[in-house]
């Protein structure tokens, strides 16, 4: 019988954490599932630990390591649902993270996307994921008026906690996967998706960013990163000014990440792109202070994490 859900797990040297992650998988209320996890040429011993887990319901393919884009659009070509999940290799899904993501799509049929609320665990504490302009109600459940404006904090939808019909998965070709090293792959389908179909979410935390895993690829170097092109999506904004904030936002982001690297010339071009109105004081603020200020400035984050205290220039 061909089950509702293809969960896609990519999994690159992650041995430590995996076991945990498939196990959150496995213990979900909604059942009618199947796990493919795309091993993307780990060479620790993540495999293995895979493989210790007896279940008829988990299917293994390995690939010569090309990335997660690479490895969750496989993923995809193996799916037989008609709907995929996505659960990266160190993140934790609550029980009823599956139950509540089938109810959503039973309740609005018709969309795109389907999104979870969320948690992101520091080492000290975790920290609900903040959206704008929806309802604070864990209950609440429904059609995002605007993407990209609920966006503006924390974006509503992240990969962990999102479902999307195969069939529109296929329509929009996937993951790009000239995006390298966790440098936007996601972001850039949500904002393709977000364009052309309906967003749903289900206001109840039920599944956890863990941001205290070791190897997590955002500690991928700079330098070495391909990122999202963000300027493919400005033909849309002339009549969509939230959709110009939200790139703006996300220039921002990947301008500071140049930065405190001391390549002010990348970070400029990022900058220089961006409409001041559309970031708040934070985030002007930071845009011009010089490396070794934002050095101390994160370091200060840091310090204020492990004293469960979430500072963030994005809200």
């Amino acid at each position: 019988m061909t089950p509702r859900i293809s969960i896609i797990i990519p999994l690159y040297n992650k041995a430590n954490v995996i076991k945990q992650t498939l196990v959150s998988a496995l213990n979900q209320s909604f059942n009618d599932f199947e796990i493919i996890i795309i091993n993307d040429g780990s060479t620790d011993n993540s495999l293995h630990v895979v493989n210790s887990i007896n279940d008829n319901r988990i299917h293994v393919y390995t690939t010569k390591n090309q990335g997660v884009s690479a490895a969750r659009n496989y993923g995809i070509s193996k799916a037989v649902a008609e709907y995929v999940a996505f659960l990266d290799a160190d993140d934790i899904w609550k029980p009823n993270h599956l139950e509540n993501l089938n109810l959503l799509q039973n309740q609005f049929p018709n969309c795109g996307l389907y999104c979870a609320a969320y948690e992101k665990q520091y080492k000290s504490f975790s920290s609900p994921a903040v959206f704008n302009n929806i309802p604070n109600d864990e209950n609440w459940m429904g059609i995002v008026t605007d993407y990209f404006e609920s966006s503006f904090k924390n974006s509503i939808a992240w990969t962990s906690a999102v479902m999307v019909p195969k069939e529109v998965l296929k329509t929009l070709n996937g993951f790009d996967e000239a995006i390298t090293l966790g440098a936007g792959e996601d972001t850039d389908l949500w904002i393709r998706i977000a364009l052309q179909y309906p967003v749903a979410l289900y206001n109840s935390v039920s599944s956890i960013h863990n941001l205290k895993a070791e190897n997590r690829i955002s500690n991928s170097k700079t330098h070495l990163r391909n990122f999202i092109n963000l300027d493919a999506y400005e033909v849309f904004t002339k009549n969509n000014p939230s959709l110009k904030r939200y790139l703006d936002i996300n220039r921002f982001a990947i301008g500071m990440q140049y930065k405190l690297t001391g390549n002010d010339v990348q970070a400029e071009n990022y900058f220089n792109k961006i409409n001041p109105d559309s970031l708040n004081r934070k985030q002007r603020f930071l845009m011009s202070r010089n490396t070794n200020t934002l050095k101390l400035i994160k370091q200060l984050q840091y310090l204020l994490r492990k004293n469960k205290l979430d500072f963030t220039p994005f809200h």
